[in-house]
């Protein structure tokens, strides 16, 4: 289940491809009743990459048990996950995209750090913009700076993430679907009645393949404001 919260959607769709894979996705709500959410992609393919993501969400779970009481940044909480791989006997060798985003409902904002992940898609009734924003992925160099991106999310915006499964599904002419085409199946989504599967759908529709070819994870985050 996802935080159920007045004048919000949080909906997400998750696949695995052979016998589960290494996309993750979980949230943690603070004291202050803002909310952290996070989503990556643990590296191989597989069971051996799904037990890295069990075992690589279980620490991410702990260790922002942890270090909530201390910081609420999510660049500060991405270093420690950073240390933590490298330091780590079972977890030395993994390496992980990952997006970590703090989100606060009352002030309508989304502040997130990001390692190496695919970019998420801001859309508003304006249209959609990717914030030109990444770090190093997880668990290859120590002393690794991180740093943050804040957005607002005015009336109707929403915030859209996604693993790689999705940006690397193959069109019908050959070519992956890639950014700029999850960018435009995003605006071409929002404002659906069921956004999310409207992606999905529409992504299928443009594909050479009938089902998608790898593990998927899609988030939507949308901020609900009806109008006269």
């Amino acid at each position: 289940d996802t935080p159920d919260l007045e004048g919000y959607e949080l909906d997400f769709y998750s696949e695995s491809r052979e016998q589960g894979g290494g996309d993750l996705f979980d949230w943690t709500e603070t004291d202050q009743g803002t909310y952290f959410l996070t989503i990556g992609d643990v590296m191989g393919k597989g069971l051996r990459a799904k037990f890295y993501a069990f075992s690589f969400l279980s620490y991410v779970r702990g260790t922002l048990h942890t270090l909530l009481e201390e910081s609420h940044s999510p660049a500060a909480l991405m270093g420690r996950l950073n240390e933590m791989l490298l330091n780590d006997e079972v977890l030395e060798d993994t390496f992980a995209t990952f997006l970590l985003l703090h989100w606060d409902p009352g002030a309508h904002t989304v502040t997130y750090a990001n390692a190496g992940h695919c970019r998420p898609i801001l859309v508003t009734p304006d249209g959609a913009e990717v914030p030109e924003h990444s770090d190093l992925i997880l668990g290859l160099e120590e002393d690794v700076s991180f740093s943050e991106v804040s957005l607002d999310l005015g009336p109707n915006a929403a915030l859209v993430s996604y693993t790689d499964g999705l940006t690397e599904q193959h069109t019908e002419d050959g070519a992956m679907l890639g950014e700029d085409g999850v960018r435009d199946l995003v605006v071409e989504a929002y404002g659906t009645d069921d956004p999310l599967q409207a992606l999905l759908d529409g992504t299928l529709a443009r594909s050479a393949a009938d089902e998608f070819e790898d593990d998927l994870l899609v988030v939507w985050l949308q901020r609900m404001v009806e109008t006269a």
